[in-house]
């Protein structure tokens, strides 16, 4: 996907599948289900068609305009009307959609024994550059470890261990007034606008559970909701195991604030792994015990499992799941599916132009952008599949067709080696030599049997 090659023949074939995809999930019906339609003028599917379809041509909105090449019977304000609809309910539009992509399609390609996970994340949506854009915010961005102007967009996505749907989203805001640059237009506090605005003012683990919880509520499934150390905490495993009776599968937070019960004890994770040995060798974890989470009547059993920092020979990571029935080596490997959520942010921000193809000051907009790329993502998901996967095809492929390899244990040691390579490449920012000159040294140090793991995937 490095590039689109721009064609007749391309974009004929491009436009046949759009088409295809908007008639197979019956676009417009959702559309209107969540208040986009309007009883006169430009049929909102021309509209929608159009940007769906902007980021595969040559041109920007902008630029067709400025050249004459803008071909639409309608004009740039039927857009812009179309995006700051506040009545559009976008939330509801990706979480109905993606439930008929990912039953309607992806279900019954993927075996009832395989692990499908709910995967959380945030990424920065940045808006460096503005000055009043609505509930436009101080956020705190991860990877450079300041403060920026903009958003986070904490998203909620299914997966199957190869393909990646995204479900639901919120751009959350700052939950503190001196965060808050610009609250924008005030809305009634009835309405959706404003009930969206309040939203993005509360916290992170908060809305998460809202998102989780309109998912299950339109249809979706999954056994195992994935995330990593900034939303692990054990309030939020227990809501989750309490609330929708799913377990989690996360990065343990390592602070001595978060206590968890062993042998009778409140204890943090630092202090459980200083008191218990370590396997040697060539063991694939360090240490493997089971404790409980939260207080009072509300404790659930979990496993905490120890693995090697592999940026860090002294340092140690640690993963947490509630589902006790599980292997050491089957929790490193489902929270390595963690990674498609990484795949897709970058994916949506170089290619399908998230946060870059919109100016828009309202927070409206921002939302129906959103909504927009996660759509096009959805689009791409399902042909990307199609050529993957030959059970796609016709009924007898279906039968006859071996099921896509699930994430392998080597596969997620290979994730892992790569999520420390970004880290390092972000945090000292480092030439291609000197990460090159990095990872062949911190190779050679490594045992045989992790040598061949990486090698063995880097081969396949």
């Amino acid at each position: 996907m490095s590039s689109i090659p721009q064609n007749t023949e391309s974009e004929q074939q491009l436009e046949g599948s759009i088409n295809k995809f908007i008639s197979t999930y019956k676009l417009r019906k959702l559309l209107i289900s969540c208040n986009a339609g309007k009883e006169k003028g430009v049929p909102i599917m021309k509209v929608f068609r159009y940007l769906l379809c902007i980021v595969f041509a040559d041109r920007s909105m902008y630029m067709q305009l400025k050249t004459d090449a803008f071909k639409e019977d309608f004009s740039k304000n039927t857009i812009y009307r179309f995006l700051d609809n506040p009545k559009t309910n976008w939330q509801k539009f990706t979480t109905l959609l993606s439930e008929k992509v990912i039953n309607g399609f992806f279900r019954r390609l993927t075996s009832d024994e395989r692990s499908d996970v709910f995967i959380i994340d945030d990424s920065l949506f940045d808006r460096s550059t503005s000055k009043k854009t609505d509930m436009l915010a101080k956020v705190f961005d991860h990877c450079d470890m300041k403060y920026k102007k903009g958003f986070r967009l904490l998203t909620l996505g299914w997966s199957d261990g190869n393909s990646f749907i995204p479900v639901n989203h919120c751009l959350l805001s700052a939950s503190k007034d001196e965060n808050l640059l610009y609250a924008g237009k005030q809305y009634d506090g009835r309405s959706l606008a404003a009930k969206r605005r309040e939203q993005s003012r509360r916290k992170a683990t908060d809305v998460m559970i809202e998102l989780l919880k309109s998912a299950l509520k339109s249809g979706h499934q999954a056994k195992y909701v994935l995330f990593d150390s900034w939303f692990s905490s054990p309030k939020t495993i227990t809501a989750i195991k309490e609330q929708f009776n799913l377990d989690t599968i996360a990065m343990v937070k390592i602070s001595s604030k978060v206590f968890y019960e062993y042998k009778g004890e409140r204890l943090s994770v630092k202090q459980i792994y200083s008191r218990n040995r370590k396997r040697r060798g060539r063991s694939k974890y360090l240490l493997s015990l089971d404790v409980m989470i939260g207080k009072d009547n509300d404790k659930i059993p979990a496993k905490i499992v120890c693995v090697r920092n592999k940026s860090n020979k002294k340092d140690w990571l640690a993963i947490i799941s509630t589902d006790t029935t599980l292997s050491e080596e089957e929790i490193i490997r489902i929270y390595g599916k963690r990674w498609k959520i990484e795949v897709f942010f970058k994916t949506c921000k170089s290619y399908l132009k998230l946060v870059k193809e919109t100016r828009s000051t309202s927070y409206d907009a921002l939302n129906a952008h959103v909504a927009l790329v996660f759509t096009r993502y959805m689009i791409i998901s399902i042909s990307q599949r199609c050529n993957e996967d030959p059970k796609t095809i016709c009924e007898i492929f279906y039968y006859l067709a071996n099921e896509l390899a699930d994430i392998t244990f080597n596969s997620s040691l290979k994730i892992l080696m790569q999520a420390m390579l970004d880290t390092v490449t972000e945090f000292f920012h480092i030439t291609e030599e000197q990460l090159a000159d990095f990872t062949s040294s911190f190779i050679n140090r490594l045992p045989n049997y992790m040598k061949d793991a990486l090698n063995c995937v880097s081969i396949a």
